[in-house]
């Protein structure tokens, strides 16, 4: 029997590595969809891969994308509590954003 590739496989692993980029652009958000897609993608294949262990080749490939998943949510979580704490921290979302506007006009950006 020809062994074939697991389906979600590289598309798992391209969107958990794309996770650690959208974690740090969007406060954790974009890294919590991205690594969110990526681990539910990684267990549907490996269930795939539990019900006929022979037919796939691309196993390690797929655990590689599940670590890679698994690292991007923690990062992505890590880095969302933290943009919640600076909000808390400010005295909520009215002083967060006079933080911002102070930050900006120190370092002579125009809004």
């Amino acid at each position: 029997m020809e062994q074939q590739k697991l389906p979600n496989a590289q598309i798992s692993l391209i969107l958990g590595i794309i996770s650690f980029v959208a974690c740090c652009c969007s406060s954790g958000l974009g890294g919590l969809l991205f690594s969110g897609i990526a681990f539910y993608l990684a267990k549907k294949d490996e269930k795939l891969y539990n019900e006929n262990p022979d037919g796939y080749s691309n196993f390690s490939q797929l655990k590689t994308a599940k670590t890679v998943a698994i690292i991007g949510l923690v990062l992505a979580v890590i880095a969302f509590g933290m943009a919640i704490f600076q909000i808390v921290a400010a005295g909520g979302w009215e002083g967060y954003m006079e933080q911002q506007r102070e930050v900006l006009e120190q370092l002579g950006i125009e809004q």
